[in-house]
Formats: C-alpha cells, sequence, structure tokens
C-alpha cells in the first residue's frame, strides 16, 4: 500500500515552497520571491509521529490565465489535488483575503478531499486570530496561522494533517527501482515521462529549461514499481546564470545520489556531446545503474550498420562506462520507449547479484594464472583472496599486500573479468583493497 499524499496549494508566493522545505527537513523546492517559480509537482517522503507520508508541492495557481507556462502549472495543481488524501491550501497572512485566494477555494471545492486552510507568513501569535478572520469567509472550517519561515505552529498542524489521513493509509515503505532521467535541457526527458506513463505528468516545452525541479513519478509495469524522476537538464557551469537554474542543477545531481538508475538521455543529430560524458560521470562516481537512451532517432538517415556504428562510437568515448548498454528511441513516435524500463528492471537486478567467495575466487585465481599480477622494483603484487561484501552497487573487498602494486589497468582486467563471468551490465561494481597485516615490507 502507497504512502498517504498531501499536496500543498494556493496562488503563487504565499510561502507554499518553504513550507514544504520545512516539513521534509531539506531544500528541495526551489525557494525565490519571484511568482511562479515552482512550475511542476515535486515530491517528496516525510514522517511525523512515526507516520510516514508523500508531499506533493505545486507551482502557484493562476486561475485566469491565458499564458501557456501558467495554465499547464494550473492543470498540474488540479492533478496534485486529485491525488492527495489532504490538501493544505495556504493563504498570505500579511496580504489578506485575495479574489485569487476566493478563485483557487472554488476549485478546491469540487475536489471533495479534505482540505486544510493554512494561513502563512503569521509572524506574532499574539495577532493571529486578527490576521486569520477573514479567511473563514472561504468556508474551510477553523483556518491554521502559521509561520512557515520561522517554524511556528507546524506542529500543531502537522498534527491536523495526519489526522485528516485515512486510518488504513499508512503503508510500508518504498520499495520501487527508482530511476533518474538526466542529461542536458530539451533532449526529451519530460516527454520520456509522459510518454511511458501515457499523461502529461510533467510540463513539455520546447525552452529549453522548463523543468526547474526534480519530479518523482510513480510507475508500475509488468507488476514491477519505479519511481521516475525527471530533472532539469544539466548545462555548463558557464552557461548557468541565474540562481533558480543553479538550485535545479544541484537538485539534478542530488537526483542521481537519490537513484538506482540513470537514464542518460542524448540527442542522436548532436551525439555523445562533451557534458553527456560528465554527467555520466556523476553518475558513474556515484555507483549508479546506467542506460545511455539516444533520442529522436528517427531523424537520422540510416544505413545497414548505422545503429552498430553509433553504438561503437559511444563506447569508445564511454570507456570508463563501458559497460552501459545503449538503447536507441524516439520519444515522439514512441519507439522503443518500454524497452528503456526492461532495460532498467535487467540492471536493478544485476545491481543485487551476490556472488559466492568460493566461486569469485575461482574467477580470480584464473585471471591472475592469464596474466600475471604488476610489480616494482622487484616486489609482485599478491591476491589472497576476494570476497562480495555489498550491493547496489556490487561492491568487492580483495586482501592483497601492498595497495601501491595494484595499477588501475590492472584493477580494469580484473573488472571485465568479473564482468565475462558475471550478468553485470549496466551497473557500476567497486573495489576496495585491504592489506593483509605484515605483508607490506
Amino acid at each position: 500500500m502507497s504512502k498517504p499524499i498531501l499536496a500543498i496549494v494556493g496562488r503563487p508566493n504565499v510561502g507554499k515552497s518553504t513550507f514544504f522545505n520545512r516539513l521534509v527537513g531539506e531544500r528541495r523546492a526551489i525557494v525565490e520571491d519571484v511568482p511562479g517559480v515552482t512550475r511542476d509537482r515535486i515530491y517528496a517522503e516525510t514522517e511525523w509521529n512515526g507516520k510516514e507520508f508523500a508531499v506533493i508541492d505545486t507551482g502557484g495557481i493562476e486561475v485566469r490565465t491565458d499564458d501557456t507556462i501558467r495554465s499547464q502549472m494550473r492543470d498540474q495543481a488540479v492533478m496534485a489535488m486529485d491525488m492527495a488524501d489532504v490538501i493544505c491550501f495556504m493563504v498570505d497572512g500579511k496580504e489578506g483575503l485575495t479574489t485569487a485566494d476566493r478563485e483557487v477555494a472554488d476549485l478546491l471545492r469540487r475536489t471533495g478531499k479534505e482540505v486544510i486552510l493554512v494561513v502563512n507568513k503569521v509572524d506574532s501569535p499574539s495577532k493571529a486570530y486578527e490576521v486569520v478572520l477573514d479567511f473563514y469567509e472561504l468556508g474551510f472550517g477553523e483556518p491554521v496561522p502559521i509561520s512557515a519561515a520561522n517554524m511556528t505552529n507546524i506542529g500543531d498542524l502537522l498534527d491536523r494533517i495526519v489526522e485528516g489521513f485515512p486510518d488504513d493509509s499508512f503503508g510500508r515503505a518504498d520499495e520501487s527501482v527508482h530511476i533518474a532521467i538526466i542529461g542536458k535541457p530539451n533532449v526529451g526527458k519530460s516527454s520520456l515521462v509522459n510518454a511511458l506513463t501515457q499523461q502529461k505528468r510533467v510540463i513539455v516545452s520546447p525552452i529549453a529549461g522548463t523543468t526547474r525541479d526534480t519530479i518523482d513519478t510513480p510507475f508500475t509495469y509488468k507488476d514491477r514499481q519505479y519511481t521516475l524522476i525527471d530533472t532539469a537538464g544539466l548545462r555548463k557551469k558557464s552557461k548557468v546564470n541565474d540562481s533558480i537554474e543553479r538550485f535545479s542543477v544541484v537538485r539534478a545531481i542530488a537526483a542521481i545520489e537519490r537513484c538506482d538508475i540513470c537514464v542518460l538521455m542524448i540527442d542522436a543529430e548532436e551525439g555523445l556531446t562533451e557534458q553527456d560524458k560528465k554527467i555520466a560521470g556523476y553518475a558513474h562516481e556515484a555507483g549508479k545503474g546506467l542506460l545511455i537512451v539516444v533520442n529522436k532517432w528517427d531523424l537520422i538517415e540510416k544505413e545497414t550498420n548505422t545503429m552498430r556504428d553509433y553504438e561503437r562510437k559511444i563506447k569508445a568515448e564511454l570507456l570508463f562506462a563501458s559497460y552501459a548498454p545503449v538503447v536507441f528511441t524516439s520519444v515522439l513516435n514512441k519507439l522503443r520507449i518500454f524497452d528503456i524500463i526492461e532495460r532498467c528492471s535487467r540492471i536493478a537486478d544485476a545491481r543485487s547479484v551476490r556472488i559466492t567467495t568460493g566461486r569469485l575466487n575461482s574467477i580470480i585465481e584464473d585471471a591472475v594464472m592469464m596474466r600475471q599480477p604488476p610489480s616494482d622494483k622487484g616486489r609482485r603484487l599478491k591476491i589472497y583472496y576476494a570476497t562480495q561484501i555489498g550491493t547496489k552497487p556490487p561492491l568487492f573487498s580483495f586482501s592483497i599486500n601492498d595497495r601501491e602494486l595494484m595499477h588501475f589497468s590492472y584493477a580494469r582486467y580484473l573488472e571485465n573479468k568479473i564482468r565475462e563471468a558475471f550478468d553485470f551490465e549496466g551497473t557500476s561494481i567497486k573495489f576496495v583493497w585491504s592489506e593483509k597485516r605484515g605483508e607490506r615490507r
């Protein structure tokens, strides 16, 4: 059973993202004193008094707007309301009741959901009653005065929120495979999420940089649960000009840290760029699974071996991550998009593989017989034994006589031998070197 969901909604610039950050205990949402900064639904998980629940931050609702982006923001907020078990309707205590608040209230009444009216920016508790008085007009019962910035009355509000969840709504921990969709701006990341989930889950626009936050989308395919994490496009640092976009890049990298598998999308016409290699390096260094997705394949003129040659070129340029499989797709035409999930499923399984110590050492012994370990000044590297000590990614510990004798090229050789013997396609594997006491002299 999934966790209950809280949605935070309201007109722009009332403090929704500040409140979201307070609830989840980290700066997951962008906070700027500019209306319209939070564009998509943002998911995070938190808990109160031992009860875990999901929180959705939404962009500000502007009911009357002809702007394309702002109207999509409104649609996203409405979708969040539909998903929620409880809705926090946030208003601004300093500005007082506005026409825009009344318009949002009209939308909320149609949902039939539990709505808690939250009056934010009430910095003086002694004046709370005076501040909230006008908001009774909205018809959502007793308003809860808070100051998200100062953490005033947040505990009482959380008590109200948890009480509003259905009694049977607190489920088990999230066991889904988390997939971060990463890459440069405008390569089709958001379009892929929408195509896989078959709904307009995130805003899609030809304007590069439309996705500014990391967006988590629960998704089920062939009875396996996944969480798709759409991320802001990662630009070169020299092209990151404003603070909002800088926060987006930070969170995209943070999304890599909290995922299981990274799907690196590249533009088929542009090919693998230096920025793509850098992004792949983030995933590799973090020990994540990695899948390369070449999008817009429909735009490429093809000959007999076009796909094979293209893949070989990618592998040659990504030697440090040559284990990553490559899928060629056209998200626009829905070409092979579910092959991406099939591959991710296999990568997730590979990341959990455990090898018995006996079988592992047999592979290592054969490798050493085929190619002698390196030596330096008359001393040769000795490998006494190896054992697997972790998964996700697979982690192997080697007992050796001297770490300084383990040259990176020989470590790569051992990695290749392990990969030949076991199916570790799509996942990095890590080694640690442990010197046997008294052997290094």
